[in-house]
């Protein structure tokens, strides 16, 4: 009998004593690290940009040894992430996942001076469009990483969890104590959740009021954020009045209903896209992420928590070459623009002055690529042309509702031209779109609409002499296969 009750308190033990850590290392905002740009930043000078702006937490999609590196001893905490393309070979061999802690996390944790907190397996897995295509490897690879983390002596360090959409969980009404785990998959979460409760690792989840306000049209617009809505829903009681703390509540109370009530949260990634969509700007951005940040810095949580959360803004920069699948804003959910410069006032609890933005960034000549003012909008080239810009490089700033939607159908070229122009580092060859581009000096930008100039990059440099290498490839390939 005493024996049970030691067992039992240990159960109750593991998940408190965690939240005493996690707790200990909450303290101050985090914010996802995301790579998928033309011409990224600098690692060094994003961890510089992180620094300068006192933010001590940060979560990447992977684990890209330039950026650890530049982690090194920076006293900035990592939550490194392995892709879903890789959970196949993890789930089905141990040996690769003990090569995968070895190169990614034990290298740099004891050697490099990276403080390492937590490997991220997989990223939003379980995501119904994914017609259960992970279904079957998320767990086994969890666990096997978690042995090669044992393995390595590095499990009490570094824990491991798996950021999760919301959509996993679901309420039968309004109300989140309706909530519990999405029905077709119940019986895995229970087991995953189980295995973190087991290992003392927590429930990450990515929670998106955006994206309840894209998908419908009659969402109530205050209801998405933190202050201004009239009518709060009452759950016996306790008042919600936005759809974070509804969303996040509906979680806890499936955890609480399956007896994982004490279960350690993240909030993976929350934020607000500031371009790309009617409702994706600056100001809806500004008003929710200083909303969720004040919240934050009080130490206030939720109705069902209300105490201080864990928590990564999504997300630090813009990523101009991210999958617009899900919408045109995916590109643009950065508290700072592509080049480190801030978009809008925001107190992150560090410092009073707001954003830090990135220095000693260099810029390409200051010079655009437009539709000539000569050229005849009738031209049956113009469609292709733009379509193809368009395919290459980013116009997601044009349409209704966005930055640049109050473009004519000439500015609506040139935006285009300008862009692949840009992304193609202003080569002569970018901008020979036939008979109708040219270059100019003169800046075309009007009002909220900016027409970029780009970054220089190492890859930049690099890019002219490898696409004139690869031209010559093709060219003489093509010779040979008509000559033979």
């Amino acid at each position: 009998m005493e024996l049970m009750e030691a067992v039992k308190f240990s159960r109750l033990l593991v998940p408190l004593l965690f939240t005493v850590l996690i707790a200990d290392s909450v303290n101050g905002i985090g914010v996802n690290w995301g790579t998928q740009a033309t011409h990224p930043l600098p690692a060094s000078t994003v961890v510089k940009m992180l620094k300068d702006n006192g933010i001590q937490k940060v979560k990447l999609f992977d684990a890209d040894a330039t950026i650890l590196d530049a982690l090194k001893k920076s006293g900035i905490q990592v939550m490194v992430g392995i892709p879903n393309d890789m959970l196949y070979t993890l789930a089905n061999s141990v040996e690769a996942a003990e090569k995968w802690v070895s190169k990614n996390v034990s290298t740099h944790v004891s050697s490099g001076g990276v403080d390492i907190r937590y490997v991220a397996v997989g990223n939003e897995p379980f995501l119904s469009t994914y017609n259960g295509t992970f279904q079957a490897t998320t767990l086994p690879a969890l666990q096997n990483i978690q042995s090669a983390l044992i393995k390595s002596g590095l499990s009490s360090q570094v824990k491991v969890t798996v950021p999760l959409n919301a959509d996993v969980y679901q309420s039968s009404s309004d109300k989140p104590s309706d909530g519990n785990f999405r029905s077709d998959i119940h019986d895995l979460m229970l087991q995953i959740v189980k295995f973190l409760s087991d290992n003392g690792a927590p429930f990450t989840v990515n929670i998106y009021p955006f994206i309840s306000l894209y998908n419908d049209p009659s969402f109530p617009v205050d209801y998405a954020f933190f202050n201004g809505y009239q009518t709060p829903i009452n759950d016996n009681g306790r008042q919600y009045e936005n759809v974070f703390d509804a969303n996040y509540d509906t979680l806890v109370w499936a955890l609480q209903k399956n007896g994982f009530g004490n279960l350690p949260i993240i909030v993976g990634e929350i934020g607000w896209p500031t371009d790309g969509d009617k409702n994706a700007n600056n100001q809806y951005a500004q008003r929710f992420n200083q909303g969720f940040m004040s919240r934050y810095i009080a130490g206030r949580g939720t109705p069902m928590r209300p105490g201080p959360m864990d928590a990564y803004l999504f997300s630090l920069i813009d990523e101009d070459n991210k999958s617009i699948q899900p919408g045109n804003f995916e590109r643009h959910w950065g508290l700072f623009y592509y080049d480190g410069t801030p978009k809008y006032q925001l107190n992150l609890g560090t410092r009073s002055n707001g954003l830090v933005g990135a220095s000693g960034v260099h810029y390409l000549a200051k010079k655009w690529c437009i539709l000539n003012p000569s050229a005849n909008l009738n031209n049956d080239q113009v469609a292709p042309s733009v379509d193809y810009a368009c395919q290459n490089a980013d116009c997601t700033s044009l349409g209704y509702g966005t930055s640049c939607g109050n473009l004519d159908a000439r500015g609506n070229i040139s935006y285009a031209f300008n862009s692949y122009f840009q992304v193609n580092d202003q080569i002569d060859s970018a901008c020979k779109f036939p008979g109708l581009s040219v270059v100019t000096d003169r800046d075309p930008s009007t009002g909220d609409c900016k027409f970029k100039i780009m970054i220089q990059t190492d890859s930049a440099r690099l890019r002219k002499p490898v696409g004139l290498l690869l031209f010559a490839f093709l060219f003489f390939t093509i010779l040979y296969n008509l000559r033979f």
